[in-house]
């Protein structure tokens, strides 16, 4: 990949990055005063899903409109293509058993890698009509796949190929072994981010095409069963899409609308409240946490890849 990038960057000159804010003082404990956003890869159009491999030592990301799942090498620092074609995937994450687990926007599924290479369909559809365009997913403890279906994907050619929806825009379960498709949510407009809390008592789940404002919504998890549905967070005149959660759950927030002000990550403490803030000069679509210690926040933005260390790891399943 060409390491001249497309949008304006220059480190910080100096410690501590001024990139990196406190809009509360709570922040404060989660920031690491030697520590700089760096970018350590470019040339993407559309930068989306990273996904760590510690014992690989590399992150993977998807590179929606060029068709591409990239790979950065953590030990020689290089980026390159993993899988090409890759369907136009998206959202990725990790089984229990270490295996990548992948949304696909072109044919409208959910596959997993094995070991050996080969590719596992999982999910293409529910009731007997196609997924719309699966976009993020979270895999929860007891192995269970929890994943949004919004249409972004099948609205024309450039992320996937134009199709009509067939399905509402659920949030789904999956059961891996008896490939089960559950809907456990029927009623998020434009569902897009998920996770869970560090306990796995809260889902959350972004609901991208609320109005007037994007909103961050979430539910009790009581049994296996979603309860007490609330909006957690109301985005304003920003815009929340991947998210997830440290060991302490607070939330922290693919966010931006296209300025200076709000493109960049935004975290949020179990209260909901906004207590930090990483300004990058692009939008950042989703992240994840990931490094030897799990202290290593990768932030996948528009056309870009930064770093930054933190003073809190990314939550572990149970």
């Amino acid at each position: 990949m060409s390491q001249k990038s497309f949008a304006a960057w220059t480190p910080a000159p100096r410690y501590p990055d001024p990139r990196v804010v406190a809009l509360d003082d709570a922040f404060r404990a989660y920031m690491v005063s030697s520590a700089k956003v760096e970018q350590i890869a470019t040339g993407c159009r559309w930068a989306e899903g990273p996904v760590w491999f510690g014992d690989m030592r590399m992150l993977l990301w998807s590179d929606i409109p060029n068709n591409s799942v990239m790979r950065w090498d953590e030990q020689t620092g290089e980026s390159a293509v993993f899988r090409k074609p890759a369907n136009n995937a998206n959202g990725h994450a990790r089984d229990r058993q270490g295996r990548l687990i992948s949304c696909e926007h072109d044919t409208r599924r959910i596959t997993r890698t094995e070991y050996d290479g080969t590719i596992t369909v999982l999910a293409d559809s529910f009731d007997g009509k196609p997924l719309n365009s699966p976009n993020d997913l979270a895999v929860k403890s007891d192995g269970s796949i929890w994943f949004t279906d919004p249409p972004f994907g099948i609205t024309g050619f450039y992320e996937g190929h134009k199709a009509e929806p067939q399905l509402p825009q659920n949030v789904y379960r999956l059961d891996p072994q008896t490939r089960k498709l559950e809907v456990v949510l029927g009623d998020v407009r434009g569902p897009n981010g998920i996770c869970f809390s560090p306990d796995e008592k809260t889902l959350y789940v972004v609901e991208s095409r609320a109005t007037p404002n994007r909103l961050i919504l979430a539910w009790d998890i009581v049994d296996g069963q979603l309860q007490n549905k609330r909006v957690h967070i109301d985005c304003g005149n920003g815009t929340a899409d991947g998210i997830a959660c440290d060991v302490d759950g607070n939330l922290w927030c693919g966010w931006g609308m296209g300025s200076d002000e709000l493109d960049g990550v935004r975290v949020f403490n179990p209260q909901g409240k906004a207590i930090g803030m990483i300004h990058l000069p692009e939008r950042c679509a989703n992240l994840c946490f990931g490094g030897e210690q799990r202290n290593r926040l990768f932030m996948a933005a528009s056309t870009s890849i930064y770093t930054l260390y933190v003073n809190t790891q990314g939550a572990q399943l149970l």
